[in-house]
Protein backbone atom coordinates (compact mmCIF):
# COMPACT_ATOMS: atom_id res chain seq x y z
CA UNK A 1 0.00 0.00 0.00
CA UNK A 2 1.23 3.47 -0.82
CA UNK A 3 2.01 5.76 2.09
CA UNK A 4 -0.72 8.32 2.76
CA UNK A 5 0.21 11.68 4.31
CA UNK A 6 -1.59 12.68 7.47
CA UNK A 7 -3.80 15.72 6.81
CA UNK A 8 -2.85 18.85 8.72
CA UNK A 9 -5.82 20.34 10.57
CA UNK A 10 -6.40 23.11 13.10
CA UNK A 11 -9.11 23.38 15.73
CA UNK A 12 -12.06 25.68 15.05
CA UNK A 13 -12.71 27.66 18.21
CA UNK A 14 -16.00 26.93 19.97
CA UNK A 15 -16.72 23.79 17.94
CA UNK A 16 -15.55 20.20 17.56
CA UNK A 17 -14.69 20.89 13.91
CA UNK A 18 -11.23 20.87 12.38
CA UNK A 19 -9.97 23.17 9.60
CA UNK A 20 -7.99 21.16 6.98
CA UNK A 21 -4.95 23.15 5.79
CA UNK A 22 -4.41 23.25 2.02
CA UNK A 23 -1.76 25.93 1.43
CA UNK A 24 0.11 28.49 3.53
CA UNK A 25 0.73 31.92 2.01
CA UNK A 26 2.75 34.63 3.75
CA UNK A 27 2.90 38.37 3.08
CA UNK A 28 6.33 39.99 3.23
CA UNK A 29 6.97 43.50 4.56
CA UNK A 30 3.49 44.61 5.55
CA UNK A 31 4.27 46.95 8.46
CA UNK A 32 6.26 50.14 7.89
CA UNK A 33 8.14 49.87 11.19
CA UNK A 34 9.33 46.36 10.26
CA UNK A 35 10.48 47.56 6.82
CA UNK A 36 12.55 50.26 8.54
CA UNK A 37 13.80 47.75 11.13
CA UNK A 38 15.05 45.36 8.42
CA UNK A 39 16.32 48.21 6.17
CA UNK A 40 14.72 46.70 3.08
CA UNK A 41 11.84 47.45 0.75
CA UNK A 42 9.64 50.50 0.42
CA UNK A 43 6.17 51.16 1.79
CA UNK A 44 4.98 51.96 -1.74
CA UNK A 45 5.96 48.51 -3.06
CA UNK A 46 3.14 46.15 -4.00
CA UNK A 47 2.70 43.27 -1.54
CA UNK A 48 4.68 40.13 -2.32
CA UNK A 49 4.09 36.59 -1.17
CA UNK A 50 5.97 33.40 -0.35
CA UNK A 51 4.71 29.99 0.71
CA UNK A 52 5.37 27.45 3.43
CA UNK A 53 4.44 23.76 3.19
CA UNK A 54 1.13 22.84 4.79
CA UNK A 55 2.87 20.45 7.18
CA UNK A 56 4.93 23.35 8.56
CA UNK A 57 1.77 24.28 10.49
CA UNK A 58 1.84 23.33 14.17
CA UNK A 59 -0.93 24.04 16.73
CA UNK A 60 -1.20 25.91 20.00
CA UNK A 61 1.00 24.51 22.80
CA UNK A 62 3.26 22.69 20.34
CA UNK A 63 6.92 22.05 21.07
CA UNK A 64 8.96 23.40 18.15
CA UNK A 65 12.41 21.84 17.63
CA UNK A 66 15.17 24.36 16.96
CA UNK A 67 15.76 23.86 13.21
CA UNK A 68 19.01 22.77 11.56
CA UNK A 69 21.26 25.00 9.43
CA UNK A 70 20.75 28.16 11.49
CA UNK A 71 22.14 29.96 14.49
CA UNK A 72 19.60 32.78 14.32
CA UNK A 73 15.99 31.58 14.62
CA UNK A 74 13.55 34.52 14.80
CA UNK A 75 9.89 34.88 15.79
CA UNK A 76 7.43 37.01 13.79
CA UNK A 77 3.96 37.40 15.29
CA UNK A 78 1.16 37.69 12.72
CA UNK A 79 -2.57 37.75 12.13
CA UNK A 80 -3.62 34.69 10.11
CA UNK A 81 -6.63 34.68 7.77
CA UNK A 82 -8.30 31.33 7.05
CA UNK A 83 -9.97 31.03 3.65
CA UNK A 84 -13.31 29.22 3.40
CA UNK A 85 -14.46 29.84 -0.19
CA UNK A 86 -12.98 29.63 -3.67
CA UNK A 87 -11.97 32.81 -5.48
CA UNK A 88 -9.84 34.10 -8.36
CA UNK A 89 -9.16 37.74 -9.23
CA UNK A 90 -11.34 38.87 -6.35
CA UNK A 91 -12.11 42.55 -5.91
CA UNK A 92 -11.33 44.28 -2.63
CA UNK A 93 -15.03 44.80 -1.88
CA UNK A 94 -15.72 41.07 -2.28
CA UNK A 95 -12.63 39.77 -0.51
CA UNK A 96 -14.17 39.21 2.91
CA UNK A 97 -16.66 36.86 1.28
CA UNK A 98 -13.80 34.32 1.07
CA UNK A 99 -12.88 34.54 4.76
CA UNK A 100 -13.74 31.64 7.07
CA UNK A 101 -12.07 33.04 10.18
CA UNK A 102 -8.93 34.41 11.82
CA UNK A 103 -6.17 33.15 14.10
CA UNK A 104 -2.93 34.15 15.78
CA UNK A 105 0.22 32.90 14.07
CA UNK A 106 4.01 32.93 14.13
CA UNK A 107 6.21 33.00 11.06
CA UNK A 108 9.41 31.37 12.34
CA UNK A 109 12.40 32.44 10.26
CA UNK A 110 15.99 31.26 9.89
CA UNK A 111 17.17 34.87 9.67
CA UNK A 112 20.75 34.10 8.73
CA UNK A 113 19.61 31.89 5.87
CA UNK A 114 17.10 34.51 4.73
CA UNK A 115 19.86 37.14 4.58
CA UNK A 116 22.01 34.79 2.51
CA UNK A 117 19.12 34.24 0.10
CA UNK A 118 18.54 37.97 -0.24
CA UNK A 119 22.22 38.71 -0.83
CA UNK A 120 22.42 36.05 -3.55
CA UNK A 121 19.03 37.00 -5.07
CA UNK A 122 17.76 33.49 -4.29
CA UNK A 123 14.20 32.57 -3.25
CA UNK A 124 13.49 32.81 0.48
CA UNK A 125 12.62 29.14 1.02
CA UNK A 126 15.80 28.31 2.95
CA UNK A 127 14.98 31.04 5.47
CA UNK A 128 11.23 30.56 5.67
CA UNK A 129 9.96 27.15 4.50
CA UNK A 130 11.20 24.59 7.00
CA UNK A 131 9.62 22.07 9.36
CA UNK A 132 7.44 23.49 12.19
CA UNK A 133 7.90 27.04 10.85
CA UNK A 134 4.22 28.07 10.83
CA UNK A 135 2.63 27.82 14.29
CA UNK A 136 -1.07 28.75 14.20
CA UNK A 137 -3.63 29.05 16.96
CA UNK A 138 -7.27 27.92 16.93
CA UNK A 139 -9.33 29.57 14.20
CA UNK A 140 -12.19 31.79 15.31
CA UNK A 141 -14.94 31.64 12.67
CA UNK A 142 -16.27 34.89 11.29
CA UNK A 143 -15.67 37.18 8.35
CA UNK A 144 -16.03 40.57 10.05
CA UNK A 145 -12.93 42.79 9.87
CA UNK A 146 -10.81 42.78 13.01
CA UNK A 147 -9.95 45.99 14.84
CA UNK A 148 -7.50 45.34 17.62
CA UNK A 149 -3.92 44.82 18.71
CA UNK A 150 -1.26 42.15 18.30
CA UNK A 151 1.22 41.41 21.08
CA UNK A 152 4.03 38.86 21.11
CA UNK A 153 5.89 37.92 24.27
CA UNK A 154 8.92 35.71 24.89
CA UNK A 155 8.99 34.21 28.39
CA UNK A 156 6.43 36.83 29.44
CA UNK A 157 8.45 39.79 28.13
CA UNK A 158 6.77 41.88 25.43
CA UNK A 159 8.75 41.97 22.20
CA UNK A 160 6.18 43.01 19.56
CA UNK A 161 3.11 45.20 19.81
CA UNK A 162 1.01 46.89 17.12
CA UNK A 163 -2.45 47.89 16.04
CA UNK A 164 -3.77 45.81 13.17
CA UNK A 165 -4.82 49.01 11.41
CA UNK A 166 -1.11 49.76 10.84
CA UNK A 167 -0.78 47.06 8.20
CA UNK A 168 0.27 48.69 4.91
CA UNK A 169 -2.04 46.33 3.01
CA UNK A 170 -5.20 45.39 4.88
CA UNK A 171 -6.86 41.96 4.74
CA UNK A 172 -9.20 42.62 1.77
CA UNK A 173 -6.33 44.15 -0.21
CA UNK A 174 -4.07 41.17 0.58
CA UNK A 175 -6.72 38.68 -0.53
CA UNK A 176 -7.40 40.65 -3.71
CA UNK A 177 -3.70 40.86 -4.64
CA UNK A 178 -3.06 37.20 -3.86
CA UNK A 179 -6.08 36.02 -5.83
CA UNK A 180 -4.67 37.58 -8.98
CA UNK A 181 -1.84 35.04 -8.96
CA UNK A 182 -3.47 32.00 -7.31
CA UNK A 183 -6.89 30.41 -7.10
CA UNK A 184 -7.67 30.70 -3.41
CA UNK A 185 -9.45 27.65 -2.01
CA UNK A 186 -11.00 26.53 1.28
CA UNK A 187 -8.19 25.44 3.57
CA UNK A 188 -5.74 28.19 2.61
CA UNK A 189 -4.05 30.19 5.37
CA UNK A 190 -2.67 33.70 4.81
CA UNK A 191 -0.09 35.05 7.27
CA UNK A 192 -0.48 38.82 6.95
CA UNK A 193 2.96 40.14 7.96
CA UNK A 194 4.74 41.15 11.14
CA UNK A 195 5.47 44.47 12.90
CA UNK A 196 8.82 45.65 14.26
CA UNK A 197 10.45 43.92 17.21
CA UNK A 198 11.44 40.62 15.63
CA UNK A 199 14.30 38.82 17.33
CA UNK A 200 15.98 35.51 18.18
CA UNK A 201 14.74 32.65 20.31
CA UNK A 202 16.57 29.70 21.84
CA UNK A 203 15.58 26.30 23.24
CA UNK A 204 13.57 26.78 26.40
CA UNK A 205 11.92 30.00 25.22
CA UNK A 206 8.13 30.20 25.35
CA UNK A 207 6.62 32.40 22.64
CA UNK A 208 3.06 33.69 22.94
CA UNK A 209 0.95 35.73 20.50
CA UNK A 210 -2.23 37.49 21.58
CA UNK A 211 -4.59 39.28 19.18
CA UNK A 212 -7.65 41.13 20.40
CA UNK A 213 -10.71 38.88 20.25
CA UNK A 214 -8.88 35.75 19.09
CA UNK A 215 -7.65 32.62 20.90
CA UNK A 216 -4.00 33.03 21.90
CA UNK A 217 -1.12 30.96 20.52
CA UNK A 218 1.77 29.67 22.61
CA UNK A 219 4.68 27.47 21.51
CA UNK A 220 7.84 26.34 23.24
CA UNK A 221 11.17 26.13 21.44
CA UNK A 222 12.99 22.90 22.30
CA UNK A 223 16.33 21.43 21.36
CA UNK A 224 16.53 20.02 17.85
CA UNK A 225 18.88 17.12 17.20
CA UNK A 226 21.27 19.19 15.07
CA UNK A 227 21.26 22.16 17.42
CA UNK A 228 21.85 19.99 20.47
CA UNK A 229 24.83 18.25 18.84
CA UNK A 230 26.33 21.64 17.89
CA UNK A 231 26.01 22.87 21.48
CA UNK A 232 27.76 19.80 22.88
CA UNK A 233 30.48 19.51 20.23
Amino acid sequence: MLWQPTPVTLPVSGTADRFPVRRVYCVGRNYLDHIKEMKEGDERDDPFFFQKPADAVVPDEAEVPYPPQTGDLHYEGELVVAIGAEGTDVGVRDAYGLVFGHAAGIDLTRRDRQRECRERAHPWEAGKSFDHSAPCGPILPGSDPLDGELTLTVNGERRQHTGLELMIWNVPEIISHLSRSYRLMPGDLIYTGTPAGVGPVLPGDRVRVEITGLPSLTVTIVEGETHASQRTA
